[in-house]
Order: C-alpha cells, then sequence, then structure tokens
C-alpha cells in the first residue's frame, strides 16, 4: 500500500467514529508514527475512550483497556510471578500491558504509585519484575485518558511521566452540526464495525520512514531557541527538558510525513509545539498574569512562539 493511501485509509477509518475532529484524528496518528505515546486530557463525555478505540480497531494489532481506579495495583498492569509447585519455580503470568496498544482510561483516577508502573514501559517498551526483564510487544503504544485535576477524585501525573508522553491533545465540543450527526448515530456507534486497515508491519515501516525525513539544521535551532526560552521564561519555575526537544522534532518529522514530505518545514514544529511542549513544563506559583495571559502553559508556550524568530 502506497503511504499517502495507508495513512489516509487510518485517518478516515479513525473518523468515522471520532466526528468532525480531523486534527485530533491527526495528532493521534503523529504520536504513533513518531513511536510515541499520546495523553488525552479533557472533560468527560467527549469522545477520549472513543479515539482510543477506534485506533486500536483500525490497527491489526492487540489491545488492551485498562481501567485505571483508585485500588488499581500495579500486579494488576505489568503481571505477576505465581510459584508453581509441579516445576518448583515461579511462572510468570503477564498483565494487560503486554499488548500493542494499551488504553490506560482515566489515568489520573489512580494512585502515584500506579501510575508510575507505567514509566519503564513507555520509556523502554520492557517490564522488569522479580530480576528479569520482559520486552513489549512492537509497536507499543500508550493512550491514556484522563480528567481535568478538579475533578473529585483524580492524583496528578508526575512530572517524569508527562514526560513519557510525545503529545498531550484535547478533543473539545463538537460544534452544533457535528453533534447533530452523532444524535443520529455517527460516531462511537459504529466502533463494532470498524475493521484493521493497518497491519503492525506497515506501522513499523511507516515508523521507520519517520526516522528519514529530512531536519535541517536551522530548524534544529528554532527548536533549541525555543526550549531554552521555557527555561529562561519567568512565568514558568520547570523548563522543557531534552526528552521534550527530541519529542518535538520527531513528531514534526511525523507530521512531514503525513503531508507525504521528506522534509520538515517551521510549520510543522509550530503546529506541534503546545502539545508537544505544554504537558512539560510548570507554571511558578506566584506568578501574576498580566494582560490577556490566562496562567495556562499553553498560553506561555504560544507567547514564545510569537516571540522566537522563524528560521527562514
Amino acid at each position: 500500500m502506497h503511504l499517502a493511501d495507508a495513512i489516509q485509509k487510518l485517518q478516515a477509518s479513525i473518523e468515522q467514529a471520532l466526528v468532525g475532529k480531523p486534527e485530533v484524528v491527526r495528532l493521534a496518528i503523529v504520536a504513533l508514527l513518531a513511536r510515541g505515546h499520546l495523553l488525552i486530557e479533557d472533560v468527560p463525555g467527549v469522545g477520549k475512550t472513543t479515539l482510543a478505540q477506534a485506533l486500536a480497531r483500525s490497527l491489526g494489532l492487540t489491545f488492551q483497556r485498562i481501567q485505571f481506579t483508585s485500588d488499581l495495583l500495579p500486579s494488576d498492569i505489568l503481571g505477576v510471578s505465581v510459584f508453581d509447585p509441579r516445576k518448583s519455580e515461579f511462572d510468570f503470568k503477564p498483565g494487560p500491558i503486554f499488548a500493542n496498544i494499551i488504553l490506560a482510561d482515566e489515568i489520573n483516577r489512580t494512585t502515584p504509585k500506579t501510575q508510575s508502573s507505567l514509566l519503564e514501559a513507555m520509556n523502554e517498551a520492557q517490564v522488569s519484575l522479580d530480576h528479569h526483564t520482559y520486552p513489549l510487544p512492537r509497536p507499543f503504544m500508550v493512550l491514556a485518558t484522563q480528567n481535568p485535576l478538579e475533578y473529585q477524585g483524580t492524583h496528578p501525573l508526575p512530572e517524569s511521566q508527562m514526560d513519557r508522553f510525545l503529545l498531550r491533545i484535547r478533543i473539545g465540543y463538537p460544534d452544533e452540526t457535528d453533534e447533530r450527526r452523532i444524535l443520529r448515530g455517527a460516531g462511537a456507534a459504529v466502533l463494532d464495525r470498524l475493521h484493521p486497515v493497518l497491519s503492525g508491519e506497515a506501522v513499523l515501516a511507516l515508523q521507520a520512514q519517520v526516522e528519514h525525513v529530512k531536519v535541517e539544521e536551522s530548524l534544529l535551532g528554532y527548536v533549541m531557541a525555543i526550549v531554552h526560552a521555557t527555561r529562561a521564561h519567568g512565568a514558568l519555575a520547570l523548563g522543557v527538558s531534552p526528552r521534550g526537544s527530541l519529542s518535538l522534532v520527531r513528531a514534526a518529522q511525523a507530521l512531514a510525513l503525513t503531508e507525504q514530505r521528506p522534509y520538515c518545514i517551521p510549520d510543522d514544529i509550530k503546529q506541534l509545539a503546545v502539545p508537544a511542549l505544554a504537558h512539560r513544563v510548570i507554571l511558578r506559583t506566584r506568578w501574576d498574569p498580566v494582560g490577556d495571559r490566562s496562567g495556562d502553559p499553553e498560553v506561555v508556550i504560544r507567547e514564545i512562539l510569537q516571540e522566537v524568530p522563524v528560521p527562514r
């Protein structure tokens, strides 16, 4: 299958379930092609879980949904070693993390101890238990949904885990026309009818092509200038890490590939700066917003984008 056809078919398949959100779907595909993980943050009922399920059903890959609750334990995710008296040894029973696509539903409803059980899996695609290391299947992707932190029963994700997500997106409410289509049966109702349009081998091939998308030195300098600006900005107590810089470049390469370009352009960086960087920074607690700033890290990133010169 041709590259353009493959990506177009995947986009069209997901859009059957998530109505009226083509840019959100595009960002989910970018995260997949960049070998990254996706954090979907929004109020309940706007399609977070639907997006994750539609992506999984559109790929010929194994899928597991983990519902995160306050009593979930790390062993419920990773697995456990069980003693077999017949063999007089322990057998490892893999947990649901051993799948290609993981839906970590409402990830911030569980405790920090359980949240941290995903760190090694997300960073190295492996799980270490009882002095043994178990590789996870490839491709491997975590799609996590979370409700806004002001909702009751939520636990903020630690900075180290937020940094593991390539992109953070928000879906938002549908417009009037799309919501009417949803009420007439479009969207989530078609989830059960979705079938795979890409195999695991095709996904791995696309991911390999992302690495060959060219990024000029001037664009690397542009990324570094944006990142350094976050570290020096008066509103931010924590700037973007080197992992964040690399994530932005990798996501830009994936975006260029979805647009059938073998090279990146400044607009790739500008489009992805907010979803790739805003969740990696921390505002100063005593920062006094002025003008039209809302105290939202996304606003600060947009302000930095306006100030940093774009390479020509």
